[in-house]
């Protein structure tokens, strides 16, 4: 889906280093390709998903992630849209100023549905190359890095909905009617002053004085401006004391959930086995360059990959990037010497 280009970019360490960028604005994007050798997890293995982005286009709205797909032979990439399965879905999410993450979702085989992470996982917005990581292990662990940094870990079972709660509140348990959960209650020795409701809210001002110039038959008579009554104390309230019945908020009793099943399986979210790589995405303006896929079992071997492609680039691409926008900068005239300054 879409159109995708071959090309390094508008700025680049190596021109010859080339990726894949979305084009032509709002538009659905989609590309898969098979994996050098397909995946499946397993106990003694992490699942490792590493790749780079780059957002050349001050991306607005838009996704950015990547999706670890199952399928093997019956996987059709001229299918492959929104409602084809994945295993992971992972990677840079814009849209507006403060929707900004990294999605980190997994498939639970035991519920048979796409988990969302609880935690909202930080993302880079700039328009330089990013690396994102992200490692499953089988101890039902994970980790996020971003440019090798890591932003977020945890277990799988407190950060994803991979089990039902232990405890659910009793079904059959109400809280009784005669409960008092009230602290306090007006006093009932409390009366309402005599002659109270009689105190106006507010007296004519007895400092204001009849202008000079002011014609009964002409304006009418006069009436002195009003003012707030200082004895006005508001619509009268009885004080509050503590309330002798008073039994503290009802708390709903708890019992096991019969619906809880232990997973020590969350981290096999290929247990299938994986086996392509896919973008599908939907961009408002486009330019996000993708590169550096690796899907490996060791994290170690995710890092010197980094290092032979992201890192080894980084440096080179942030010097052309910060040349090319001093370039574009503005030149405005200064209005004291008449030199052309850029700002």
């Amino acid at each position: 889906m879409g159109t995708w280009k071959h090309t390094a970019g508008e700025w680049y360490s190596d021109e010859a280093d080339k990726g894949i960028q979305t084009s032509v604005d709002a538009r659905f994007f989609g590309i898969s390709a098979p994996l050098d050798k397909p995946y499946t997890s397993s106990k003694d293995k992490d699942l490792v998903i590493q790749y780079s982005v780059k957002h050349e286009q001050d991306l607005d709205c838009g996704g950015a992630y990547i999706k670890l797909l199952p399928g093997g032979k019956s996987f059709q990439p001229a299918a492959f849209g929104g409602e084809s399965p994945y295993a992971v879905m992972f990677g840079p999410d814009i849209c507006g100023s403060s929707n900004k993450k990294t999605h980190v979702i997994l498939h639970s085989n035991q519920k048979d549905e796409n988990l969302l992470i609880n935690k909202q996982v930080m993302c880079e917005s700039d328009s330089v190359t990013h690396l994102y990581t992200l490692v499953v292990r089988p101890d039902n662990t994970f980790e996020v890095f971003v440019d090798n940094k890591s932003v977020r870990s945890g277990n799988l079972a407190d950060e994803f909905d991979f089990l039902e709660p232990k405890e659910i509140k009793d079904p059959d348990a109400q809280k009784p009617e005669d409960w008092v959960d009230k602290a306090k209650i007006a006093d009932p020795e409390d009366k309402k002053p005599e002659g109270y409701d009689d105190i106006p809210q507010e007296l004519p001002d007895p400092d204001a004085v009849k202008p000079d110039d002011w014609d009964d038959e002409d304006d009418g008579e006069w009436e002195a401006p009003m003012i707030d009554n200082p004895e006005y104390k508001g619509p009268w309230k009885p004080k509050m004391i503590e309330n002798p019945d008073y039994k503290g908020p009802w708390v709903h009793p708890m019992v096991p959930n019969p619906d809880y099943k232990d997973d020590d399986e969350m981290f096999m979210v290929c247990k299938d086995t994986c086996t392509h790589v896919g973008f599908e995405l939907w961009q408002v303006k486009t330019g996000t360059l993708f590169d550096d896929i690796i899907v490996t079992d060791s994290l170690e071997e995710a890092h010197a990959f980094a290092q032979e492609t992201f890192f080894k680039k980084k440096d080179g691409e942030k010097e052309m990037y910060d040349k090319i926008q001093a370039e574009r900068q503005p030149e405005m005239p200064d209005m004291v010497s008449g030199e052309t300054l850029s700002y």
